[in-house]
């Protein structure tokens, strides 16, 4: 290469762009999007079984839609990605569907029947610094109950969410632990946190019990005291509760209960709840919540759900704003190993509440409402972990592919194609610009089952040559030499053109049986 074609070359190179994917956001291929298809498909039917309807909201809202009920407060931008349409009007990425239900429920308020069942499924976007399990676009799918204000519905969310996980394969490998955030506001009276000017320190305080599961007692009593700083040496300010406050609070969250297999479950409940009321002291609103929580048990347990599925749990507190009455969690019980080597519970999946004056932001009257939304990356991976045939299924096949030997027969190759996507079966022309050796590597790299060739010896013969690449993969595995792969042709074989569609669909259904009725 001259001097000049090397200043040239690195010119070029200097000018390319590097590929690269934004920090927090994924890639996906074939294989996972057709497994998580399998999975979104389960969760939808059992949320048809329950009488919810489908719903789509588009990704962009107006901010002034959101409102004060953000993600994170701490950031400028206050964790969503917004920006300016002409008018000079903020619009954002949605950064949950609750919010954007909210705004279609009021503005279709006259025409939805109520109580309005429905389910969405879609990306949301946080702009959120990205970390491990932290990513700035996700997909979550959200069942919801608008227009109802009883608890009933708040135990038939809970209910639903232990069927999904049962329907998922998950049966006994987790729990739906229930609290109630009016029990937390009674809390907080106790402590000294009522009244309009402690919000934020309320918010702080349930963002901080939120983060138990993962950061630890030590990790939320930094962030329920002067703050913490992250491996990253990125400080979080906390909320500034004496010793007594915060011990106090650590001790309610960190109370967990389980009736002894041989006790009485009811009696044991009964002293669970009065022992609760101790929390929240005077407080009103706190003993409405465990009257509320006391009866979601009740319901669950008429209904047949035991405590090993659906239980009541202080460390759940959600940590968005906007819930005002029962909250939920489902966690996964397994045991995985943590980033630290550490084996720890899988965590939590999904979770949700009542948000009564979220809908009510956009109306004159009240409107009472709870759901819940399952993370489905992380639910994915959970299915992964437990090696569940629905996520890993069988590897589905790839097209056939009609090689190209002679370009200047493009058409009657396209033909070839045509006949069989025709009849129904996934077909593909082979478009590079390669020879026969680098077509069936392609064909290889496409999980092709068969291949079609016609030379010009068969295209005058009327005829084609299909070959069968799975049954030539086994038989490669026993042919010794090349002199004998040659002598043999393994699963290779001519017939008339006007037989390839029948001859290819024998040889697909003999690797893949279509299922009987």
């Amino acid at each position: 290469m001259s001097k000049a074609e090397k200043v040239k070359a690195e010119t070029v190179k200097a000018d390319t762009l590097k590929p690269r994917l934004p920090r927090g956001l994924l890639d996906r291929r074939a294989d996972e999007i057709a497994a998580q298809g399998r999975m979104l498909e389960v969760i939808r039917d059992t949320f048809t079984l329950y009488g919810f309807e489908a719903l789509e909201t588009p990704f962009i809202e107006y901010t002034e839609a959101l409102g004060k009920f953000l993600p994170d407060l701490d950031r400028p931008n206050e964790g969503v990605f917004s920006f300016q349409d002409d008018d000079e009007s903020w619009l954002s990425l949605r950064y949950d569907l609750t919010a954007p239900l909210a705004r279609f429920v009021a503005e279709n308020f006259d025409a939805l029947p109520k109580p309005y069942r429905s389910f969405r499924a879609g990306y949301v976007f946080r702009n959120e610094k990205p970390g491990p399990g932290r990513f700035r676009q996700f997909m979550q799918f959200d069942a919801d109950i608008v227009g109802a204000g009883s608890v009933a519905a708040d135990a038939e969310i809970c209910m639903m969410a232990a069927d999904t996980l049962d329907r998922l394969g998950l049966k006994g490998q987790y729990l739906i632990k229930v609290n109630n955030r009016k029990v937390l506001d009674g809390m907080m009276e106790a402590i000294g946190l009522a009244g309009e000017e402690q919000a934020g320190r309320r918010l702080t305080v349930l963002r901080a019990i939120d983060k138990l599961d993962r950061l630890g007692p030590d990790g939320v009593r930094l962030l329920l005291g002067p703050g913490r700083k992250d491996e990253s040496g990125d400080f979080t300010k906390g909320a500034g509760l004496d010793e007594a406050a915060i011990e106090r609070i650590l001790a309610y969250v960190s109370f967990q209960a389980s009736p002894s297999d041989g006790g009485d479950r009811v009696h044991f409940w009964e002293q669970f709840f009065r022992s609760w009321s101790d929390v929240v002291g005077e407080s009103e609103t706190g003993r409405e919540g465990i009257a509320e929580l006391h009866a979601i048990m009740r319901l669950c347990a008429a209904a047949g759900y035991g405590h090993d599925q659906i239980r009541a749990d202080p460390s759940v507190v959600r940590g968005l704003e906007y819930y005002t009455g029962p909250v939920y969690e489902a966690e996964l019980t397994f045991p995985v190993t943590n980033e630290e080597g550490q084996v720890v519970r899988f965590g939590s999946v999904a979770g949700g509440g009542r948000y009564d004056g979220l809908v009510g932001r956009f109306r004159a009257e009240p409107v009472p409402a709870t759901g819940f939304s399952i993370g489905v990356s992380r639910l994915f991976s959970a299915l992964q972990l437990v090696r569940s045939p629905l996520v890993r299924g069988a590897e589905s096949p790839g097209p056939v592919v009609v090689l190209v030997l002679d370009r200047e027969c493009i058409a009657d190759y396209q033909r070839l194609v045509a006949a069989l996507r025709g009849a129904g079966i996934r077909a593909e022309l082979y478009l590079g610009g390669a020879g026969m050796k680098a077509q069936m590597k392609y064909a290889d790299r496409r999980r092709a089952p068969v291949a079609i060739i016609q030379g010009s010896n068969e295209r005058e013969a009327g005829e084609v040559q299909i070959k069968d690449l799975i049954e030539g993969a086994k038989a490669a595995e026993s042919i010794a030499s090349n002199a004998e792969w040659k002598a043999a042709r393994p699963a290779q074989f001519s017939v008339p053109e006007g037989e390839l569609v029948e001859r290819v669909r024998a040889v697909l259904a003999r690797h893949f049986p279509q299922p009987g009725p």
